[in-house]
């Protein structure tokens, strides 16, 4: 275990997705920056009893390729999807694990639920079958921790593993922790992010029942059903999958010529201490996150050129979102400035609950390593109460500092920060 240096920096060398909008990082990214909508109508079980029946499924996917196939069966999406993204940014960076290095790079990766299929398969076996059809192996994968574990497993990777969980700030949680835990001084190098598989009947009903979620335009097609900051904006739809971003410490990622993506500057996070739903008024939890994130380590606000919002397509949730914002960034953030870029990927993949913060740090990452927003789809009519540019094409810009902003129910807000590497 190396000595804490808080002033020691943290890159990022590996991505790697599993989406609505592509199994790997090249096709995730492809789809985002040419606006490719990964929503349609939800397959994974009858949506006649609904009136919302849309989601980001993840298509053409097979555990097997990515882990033990045993291992696959006893266990369900949520662990396929993170052990899969989890492997590609390991082979993304490069970074060889060895017995000498092993017990020095961590996993850190979480879930907002874990393995909710198998309990609720589980439990149903229970019932039709009594106590000795219940597999004695559910429980094992079942854990929202899980998934952590068996990416140590899968990888090697024995070192500091621990799986935050925040509901839909879970990703954003696990990214900044891992940067954190490299500046402690527990890893040399961290697999981190999160995963989610949230498209179960009984949740699809819960949150219907919260009046949550979000219909297409009328007459419109099932890509429309996401709208971050638009006026007509409804709700949210639900996503699945993962993402994985590898961190090192600089020096080592320099030393072995690994591709840089972006360096991480910033993590904030703070909770709203209000209601279990509501955000809280004018956004004080999330504005005091993204403050956190700034003064961590000196990030100048009015160098901020882009961020990857919440942006759930919520009425409340945007406007909220938006007030935090511009309390943060002052005027740069309006509209008529044209100074902060709001790059809301959710409008392509639904919201990936636990998944959502690591995917969009993944989408942020690449925004600042290609200097490029990719387009908010279906942003057609500005709300005046979200006064934010809101970018409906994707643009081509310059981009020194951003920043992936997520709040999760009960209040959970995290802020991360990723800065332009430019060799120094």
């Amino acid at each position: 275990m190396r000595k804490p240096d808080y002033d020691r920096r943290v890159v990022v060398t590996g991505l790697g997705v599993i989406s609505p909008v592509g199994n790997d990082a090249a096709t995730a990214w492809s789809n985002l920056v040419n606006g490719v909508s990964g929503l349609g109508p939800i397959t994974k079980f009858d949506t006649t009893p609904y009136e919302a029946k849309l989601a980001g499924e993840v298509r053409a996917f097979s555990a097997p390729e990515w882990m033990d196939a045993k291992a696959a069966r006893r266990s369900e999406s949520s662990m396929h999807f993170g052990v899969a993204a989890a492997k590609q940014a390991l082979a993304d960076s490069g970074f060889e694990l060895t017995d000498e290095n092993r017990t020095e790079v961590g996993v850190i990766f979480g879930s907002g639920a874990g393995g909710q299929t198998l309990m609720i398969d589980n439990y149903a076996t229970l019932h039709e079958r009594g106590p000795r059809g219940v597999s004695p192996t559910f429980i094992a994968n079942a854990l929202t921790d899980s998934c952590s574990g068996m990416i140590a497993i899968e990888t090697g990777a024995i070192g500091h593993n621990v799986c935050m969980v925040s509901a839909c700030a879970t990703g954003t949680h696990n990214v900044g922790e891992a940067a954190e835990a490299i500046r402690r001084g527990d890893c040399i190098a961290v697999i981190s992010g999160s995963t989610e598989a949230p498209l179960l009947e009984v949740g699809h009903a819960g949150f219907s029942n919260m009046r949550g979620m979000g219909m297409p335009r009328p007459g419109e097609g099932p890509e429309t059903v996401s709208r971050p900051f638009d006026l007509t904006r409804d709700g949210f739809v639900l996503g699945e999958g993962a993402g994985s971003l590898f961190l090192e410490d600089l020096e080592i990622a320099k030393a072995r010529g690994a591709h840089i993506y972006a360096e991480i500057v910033g993590y904030g996070s703070a909770a709203d201490g209000w209601d279990m739903i509501q955000p809280i008024e004018a956004g004080v939890g999330a504005a005091r996150a993204m403050k956190m994130a700034l003064e961590r380590r000196g990030v100048p606000a009015d160098e901020v050129d882009l961020i990857n919002p919440h942006g759930t397509s919520t009425p409340l949730g945007d406007k909220r979102e938006a007030e935090a914002i511009r309390t943060v960034f002052g005027s740069r953030a309006s509209a008529s400035a044209r100074a902060v870029a709001i790059s809301a990927t959710k409008s392509m993949t639904g919201h990936m609950m636990g998944a959502a913060g690591a995917f969009e740090a993944f989408a942020t990452v690449k925004s600042v390593a290609e200097q490029c927003a990719p387009a908010t789809i279906n942003y057609r009519d500005p709300d005046p109460e979200c006064d934010l540019w809101v970018v409906s094409e994707t643009t081509s810009l310059p981009i020194r500092y951003a920043l992936s902003n997520n709040i999760g129910l009960g209040g959970h807000n995290g802020a991360i920060i990723f800065k332009r590497y430019d060799g120094d």
